[in-house]
């Protein structure tokens, strides 16, 4: 029997991350699909080929590297030139994330997604786990963690689904308010998810 797929996904500053290490503390392995998607976005030949044509050269720096700066100001404003980029990307992070489940040989694997709802790709797992928190403790933890403004995270919210939005379709929730402690929450999944499997 293939082990169960989690997704777990969650707004910006939600804390899904955290969310995240507990889980990988308890022994299950964890697929980060935004980092994933770094590093194929630099190694994979099909996928760079395919961000050059559609958005030029200026994509990638003389040794190679992704020039993010240049890739942000180009679909920072532009939803049609975002859904571009994520068309291109997603379905080759989804399909590492595929390979990599199938090499899991615990009880479960969890896949961390930003974006796992606005991709589709929370049909390809069992149960999917949204990581909730009030707006206003969202806002905070990044303006904190990434030092920018409270409108530029307000720019960056509105390009993900609200969370009304992604509960409709979530198995589970995690409240990550800084009130209502995320461990017991994760114990009583992983349970759940142990007896599954079992």
């Amino acid at each position: 029997m293939p082990a169960i797929k989690v997704g777990i996904t969650g707004g910006i500053g939600s804390g899904k991350s955290i969310v995240c290490k507990v889980f990988h503390t308890l022994g299950i392995p964890i697929f980060d699909a935004d980092r994933e998607a770094k590093r194929l976005m630099a190694t994979d030949r099909g996928l760079i080929a395919a961000i050059r044509l559609e958005f030029g050269d200026g994509a990638y720096d003389r040794d190679g590297a992704i020039n993010r700066g240049y890739l942000a100001n180009q679909v920072f404003n532009d939803p049609r030139r975002l859904a571009l980029l994520n068309g291109l990307v997603h379905p080759v992070v989804i399909r590492a994330g595929e390979e990599w489940a199938r090499s899991q040989d615990g009880p479960y694997s969890i896949k961390e997604a930003a974006l796992l709802f606005e991709s589709g790709s929370f049909k390809l797992n069992d149960y999917t786990v949204l990581v909730t928190a009030p707006e206003p403790v969202r806002m905070a933890r990044v303006v904190q963690r990434d030092g920018v403004t409270p409108e530029q995270v307000r720019a960056r919210m509105k390009r993900q689904w609200p969370d009304e939005e992604k509960a409709r379709l979530a198995d589970f929730t995690i409240v990550n308010d800084g009130i209502q402690p995320i461990i017991p929450q994760v114990l009583a999944l992983d349970r759940f998810f142990r007896a599954k499997q079992s």
